[in-house]
């Protein structure tokens, strides 16, 4: 198998952030073991989320079972989910955005 290098735009917050709600989920449900520590689990997740990588590659480049990425995937982006805000709450904290924003030219 090849394998590359590869970097993901984004921010460390932002890596952390999500490591930080998986460990949080993960000492709420008291889950012992996992293949992949939070941070990995995170990365994996953004990776998905950025580049748009299928399973089948985020398990070879991860060292994990195509079922376990698929999960890992659908767990944290349901945790990042249940955390946004809902969609009126978006398009008001939007509107407040370009107000400021096109006050500021």
């Amino acid at each position: 198998m090849l394998s590359h290098p590869a970097t993901i735009p984004l921010s460390s917050r932002t890596l952390n952030h999500l490591a930080e709600c998986l460990r949080n989920h993960r000492r709420q449900r008291r889950s012992r073991w996992r293949r992949l520590e939070p941070g990995r689990q995170a990365l994996l997740t953004l990776a998905h989320l950025r580049n748009g990588d299928t399973d089948a590659r985020l398990a070879a480049g991860f060292g994990i079972g195509v079922a376990t990425a698929w999960r890992y995937v659908r767990e944290a982006v349901a945790l990042l989910a249940a955390a946004a805000d809902d969609l009126a709450a978006a398009m008001d904290a939007s509107k407040g955005w370009r107000t400021r924003s096109s006050t500021a030219r």
